[in-house]
């Protein structure tokens, strides 16, 4: 590749991120700054984007809900049937084929393990191990 072709290729990057203060910010998020195509958006803020021009593995991404996520993004704030997508188990997107809506589906929820807001069960039974109290001198 050419240094000529190569600075098009940075310059179509930072156009198609929305220009050079959008790319540094795209940058800080995603550690990386791709020319990727706009796919969907979920119910809860993120977008999903895919250029096919990357490796398999490499060309669909998902930007998190700043305004939501703030530092902390997580895997689980993606809905099941964006997941889908994500990991190519199905090639159209769910705004474009919809899944199939079944009475027990349950509504998406993110795993809440190691926050505040964690479940934590419980127990009425006696505890079989007693802390240790140090003896008074």
């Amino acid at each position: 590749m050419s240094l000529v072709s190569k600075f098009n290729n940075l310059l179509r990057c930072i156009k198609n991120n929305g220009g050079i203060i959008r790319a540094l910010e795209t940058s800080f998020w995603t550690d990386d700054v791709k020319e990727l195509h706009f796919v969907g958006e979920d119910k809860f803020g993120n977008k999903y984007y895919e250029n096919d021009n990357y490796f398999l593995g490499r060309n669909r991404v998902v930007h998190y809900n700043v305004q939501v996520v703030g530092f902390d993004k997580d895997p689980s704030q993606v809905p099941a049937e964006w997941h889908r997508w994500l990991h190519y188990t199905t090639d159209n997107p769910p705004n474009k084929v919809p899944p199939k809506e079944r009475a027990w589906f349950a509504e998406h929820t993110e795993n809440m393990t190691g926050t505040s807001g964690e479940y934590v069960p419980y127990s009425t039974a006696k505890p079989k191990i007693q802390s240790w109290v140090p003896p008074k001198a």
